[in-house]
């Protein structure tokens, strides 16, 4: 392919990436060491009540925003370090968390509880997608023709409905008298409400994100599936290898490329969850580190937004994917080379 070719087709690409991807990184980055306050100034303002037959007026002292010739707030930005990184992680508690012998006390930090529920959520969800999508995957790939067209139709549709409509419903089905929850009443013959324990709403958020992601991972390992050499297999089963033994040492090492791409894009997908914190309402008991940065941006009582914390936070997430993600590019980078 010719040099100018080649750019006709990347080039697009390019842009949009550097446009949308690292120009945002790159101002992110900037606003977690930099902090930018709004200029303010003491006016005297006279306020006058109505009365009769006279008025009483009194001058009080008020502060307002400095603007510009074209009317907009003037803003001073001063370098602040690690302040907010600091403020975020708050490395003074967590050493006297683990001086005093008392390291879960760190989870009333919001960062560090967050963290928690990510990587926590993260990996206990991962051998679950890539199990139940290569169980699917087998399952279509050994029917018959006539029932692999609505087998696949079905097994396609948690992945069709939008993360937080699919939360929802979830959500309902336990919440209050929902009807899972009614059911689970008349078994027990008691009173229960599920969505008030912390361990079951998280539970559940995992439960809904191996629903709704398993799919993307079944399609995946079937696609992989079509390629398997057939006389390997075939050779297999007249060597006398049972189905598992022709899964573990024939169709496993066939689909390890595929099966460490899924897990790239589980890794990099779960360590964001936020779609299931809005959807189960589970803010008040469960936080991710998706969740924490939105926090920080929503105005407070004064309409003041944590930019600078919100990007710390974003950074550190961002560290996060990158140091868990690391080893399976290593392992993928190894196995290219050889």
């Amino acid at each position: 392919m010719r040099r100018q070719t080649f750019w006709k087709f990347v080039g697009p690409s390019i842009f949009l990436m550097v446009l949308f991807i690292a120009l945002p990184l790159a101002s992110v980055f900037w606003q977690s060491f930099f902090h930018s306050v709004p200029s303010v100034e003491s006016v005297e303002v006279e306020t006058c009540s109505p009365g009769f037959p006279t008025q009483i007026c009194e001058t009080v002292l008020k502060s307002r925003a400095v603007l510009d010739e074209n009317g907009r707030p003037v803003t001073t930005t001063h370098f602040v370090g690690l302040d907010f990184y600091r403020s975020v992680v708050e490395p003074d508690v967590v050493w006297q968390a683990f001086s005093s012998g008392n390291p879960a006390a760190i989870l009333r930090i919001d960062f560090w509880r967050a963290l928690r529920f990510t990587v926590t959520f993260t990996f206990i969800t991962l051998p679950f997608v890539l199990g139940l999508g290569l169980a699917i995957a087998l399952a279509v790939n050994n029917s018959t023709a006539r029932m692999r067209g609505p087998i696949i139709f079905v097994s396609l549709l948690p992945y069709i409905i939008t993360p937080v409509i699919g939360g929802i419903s979830i959500y309902w089905l336990f919440v209050g008298d929902g009807i899972v929850t009614r059911l689970i009443e008349a078994m027990l013959d008691r009173n229960i409400a599920v969505m008030t324990h912390g361990w079951a709403v998280e539970a559940l958020m995992m439960f809904y994100r191996v629903w709704h992601i398993a799919p993307f991972a079944f399609v995946i390992f079937y696609a992989g599936l079509q390629g398997v050499n057939r006389d390997t297999l075939e050779s297999a089963m007249i060597d006398g290898a049972s189905r598992f033994e022709r899964l573990r040492y024939v169709i496993i090492p066939h689909l390890l490329p595929l099966i460490v791409f899924v897990t790239l894009i589980h890794l990099m997908d779960s360590y964001r969850v936020f779609e299931e914190i809005v959807a189960f309402n589970a803010q008040s008991q469960r936080i991710s580190l998706q969740w924490l940065t939105y926090d920080f941006l929503q105005p407070d009582d004064s309409g003041n937004r944590a930019i600078g914390r919100a990007s710390a936070s974003s950074m550190l997430t961002m560290i996060g994917i990158v140091l868990i993600i690391l080893p399976v590019l290593r392992r993928a980078w190894r196995d290219h080379r050889a």
